[in-house]
């Protein structure tokens, strides 16, 4: 059996685990910054650097003691070297880099998009490549097709703002605090979706890419509109989810037509949390006659066990220990450029 200590440190969680390549979860543990960021109502990045250098040690100590093992009893050590905030993810290799040399383990550094990507094959053991992945975060919005370990088409971006990223400044035009994303799904149960009209940017169009500024500028204006009193906060919230799930389907579904035979729709990612939208890619899944899949709720957001588990599938591809972290890191590097913000992802 293998085991590799994972490391998580690209944004705003920090984070430790150990996986076995028999898909167990030894031991894990994560430590929230949400009440660091939650007057500023975002992650800011230097505060998140000092927390993950504050933190990070004593996380990894008590993960090895909640398993009982030791750094000599795994078989190498992998971490997120990218993409994320550069604070953040600078502290967790260079800690990992450490441990590797002090231990003479092999150091895997992972892309951050890679453990999403991959994270559902640790909760799925018949998850068999390729499957057509949709991968919804706080900074990133994409279609993939994951052909294999390190093999990735990218066949849709978004091409400004990530799905994430409007939820959690939705969350803050209704004054719901952060993070946004569950607390703008949990006031969507009480409102009306058909309530506000809000647009569908790029649905029904050729370009196979997402945008989601629009939709975040056009809550903005029913916010201020409300006034009037034709509808609630909790409208614009199920008006504005809904808008957003039905960019995700139109999309995802002229990805399936693209992509060729897949075994399975695949969500992952923070975004993938939030019921709603799973449910409506169950439903699109069923009308191809393909399994969904999606990882459990504690796999979505940012954890190391994916990471872990990204080494456990990359195991003896090691990495040198002046591999430098990354700001960006695009998993499919040979993707087309598209307009607006989208290159970076």
């Amino acid at each position: 059996m293998s085991t590799v200590l994972g490391i998580e440190s690209s944004c705003d969680e920090t984070a430790a685990a150990l996986v076995t390549d028999g898909r167990v979860i030894l031991a894990q543990r994560i430590a929230s910054q949400d009440e660091a960021h939650r007057p500023f109502g975002g992650v800011v990045p230097e505060i998140a650097a000092r927390a993950h250098a504050e933190r990070l040690t004593p996380l990894i100590e008590a993960t090895l003691a909640d398993a009982g093992m030791t750094l000599a009893d795994v078989d190498a050590i992998a971490a997120t070297a990218g993409p994320g905030l550069i604070g953040g993810v600078m502290v967790g290799l260079v800690t990992a880099k450490a441990l590797a040399m002090a231990s003479d383990k092999p150091l895997i550094a992972v892309n951050h998009l890679e453990g999403h990507a991959l994270s559902p094959r640790l909760a799925d053991e018949t998850l068999a490549f390729p499957y057509l992945l949709l991968l919804v975060s706080g900074g990133h919005c994409q279609l993939l097709l994951v052909e294999g370990v390190g093999r990735y088409r990218r066949l849709a971006t978004t091409i400004d703002d990530a799905l994430g990223e409007a939820f959690d400044k939705t969350a803050k035009l209704l004054g719901l605090g952060y993070p946004g994303g569950p607390a703008v799904e949990r006031l969507a149960r009480e409102g009306d979706a058909k309530k506000v009209p809000l647009p569908r940017p790029l649905v029904g169009s050729a370009e196979p890419h997402f945008s989601f500024a629009g939709l975040k500028s056009a809550v903005m204006r029913a916010k201020v509109a409300m006034d009037a009193g034709q509808y609630t906060d909790a409208d614009i919230a199920a008006s504005f989810q809904q808008a957003a799930i039905d960019c995700l389907i139109d999309r995802t579904r002229r990805a399936l037509a693209a992509s060729g035979p897949v075994s399975a729709l695949v969500v992952a990612g923070g975004v993938a949390a939030n019921a709603a939208i799973r449910s409506a890619l169950q439903g699109l899944a069923d009308t191809h006659g393909l399994p969904f899949v999606a990882p459990p709720l504690a796999l979505c957001t940012d954890n190391a066990a994916m990471i872990a588990w990204a080494g456990i599938e990359r195991l003896g591809q090691n990495d040198p220990l002046d591999t430098p972290a990354r700001p960006r890191w695009p998993l499919d590097p040979s993707a087309e450029a598209v307009r607006g913000a989208g290159v970076k992802a």
